[in-house]
């Protein structure tokens, strides 16, 4: 392709193209003012900050996701879910104590996409969670998946806000107190039915002491005045449950220390050093009693219609974790297990 400058000196220097489509392209060094000119037609490059389009204008703009079934490509197959995820935006939650808060929350919001269909407005959804930012979540849950479904003209829709959610915790025995942060999704569903669906997500992470470990260490003490350590790692259980009269994050919290006793601490002294030690040789618990002790408290919650335990054991041992899973009867939670899944079990501060 040829090329030549001319002017080499000048400020409004012109660059000449021999293709045919572009004549000449004048930049002016000053205002950074580009003009491409291409056979008839004179195009501008310096941004209009000026221009705001009228309503006519929008309606003229082409809208390729709205467009006729022609426009697709590949098979004119339905999609079961198409949206956003990991949308940020500070949401308002009620405490269980009556008081607000407001958390940054990372949304994934989906619809079912028909076969004709080329595809979705996405700012659509990002819209209808931005009408309900001074409203509660949890009680608008069903109203915002409305919206949106409703926007798009789908058979279904999806939602899941992702965020960490602070609790005041004492210390165990010390005049202290810290935050301490949970892992939350609270996730909702519609289905073509119009029947509504709500579930929370919620990661308690404890120390889990080994009872094999605990009785080796002590047979070493009595039998050979041998001072031994019994293994015990920080261990996650993330519990999932199906509700549909509210289940407050506090309420979960408690759940899982009343079964499992010896969450990880915030503020630590040696007195509650001394404390937790004492809670993890009271408590010892191998990965499958942490996931039935779960279960028990679930099962005799009436509030819960449907719930999963999955517990990961981060092993100080061994070089791998050890994992369990239990669903309730007749549930309707997948038991299936992925790396990704267990991966995602993994607490990094």
């Amino acid at each position: 392709m040829e090329k030549f400058l001319k002017n080499e000196n000048n400020s409004n220097d012109v660059i000449e193209d021999s293709r045919s489509d572009i004549d000449s392209v004048e930049l002016n060094q000053n205002d950074v003012k580009i003009t491409v000119s291409s056979n008839d037609i004179t195009y501008s490059r310096e941004y209009d900050s000026s221009y705001v389009p009228s309503e006519d204008d929008i309606k003229s703009f082409p809208d390729l996701q709205n467009g006729p079934s022609s426009l697709i490509q590949g098979s004119a197959v339905a999609i079961h879910q198409v949206g956003i995820h990991n949308f940020r935006l500070p949401l308002k939650y009620k405490t269980r104590d009556g008081d607000s808060i407001t958390l940054e929350t990372k949304v994934t919001g989906s619809v079912s996409l028909a076969a004709h269909k080329k595809g979705i407005n996405m700012s659509r959804i990002m819209r209808s969670f931005y009408e309900f930012k001074q409203d509660y979540v949890f009680e608008n849950l069903h109203d915002i998946l409305l919206k949106y479904k409703d926007n798009l003209e789908s058979f279904n829709a999806k939602i899941g806000l992702n965020f960490s959610y602070p609790i005041l915790k004492n210390s165990l025995r010390s005049e202290n107190s810290g935050y301490q942060y949970y892992k939350v999704t609270l996730e909702g569903d519609i289905d073509k039915k119009g029947n509504f669906s709500k579930y929370l997500h919620f990661d308690f992470v404890y120390s889990s002491a080994c009872p094999c470990s605990y009785e080796l260490a002590e047979h070493a003490r009595k039998n050979r005045n041998q001072a031994a350590v019994p293994h015990s790692q920080r261990s996650v259980a993330r519990v999932s449950i199906k509700f549909k009269d509210i289940v407050w994050i506090e309420d979960l919290q408690e759940l899982c220390l009343e079964a499992l006793n010896t969450e990880t601490q915030v503020v630590v002294k040696r007195e509650d050093e001394m404390a937790f030690a004492e809670l993890n040789g009271s408590y010892l618990k191998f990965v499958e009693d942490a996931a039935r002790l779960l279960y028990e408290q679930l099962q005799a919650d009436k509030r819960v219609l449907d719930f999963r335990v999955i517990c990961s054991h981060q092993e100080s041992l061994h070089s791998h974790d050890a994992i369990s899973v239990v669903t309730a009867p007749n549930s309707k939670f997948s038991t299936d297990i992925s790396h990704e899944l267990w991966s995602s079990l993994i607490h990094i501060s």
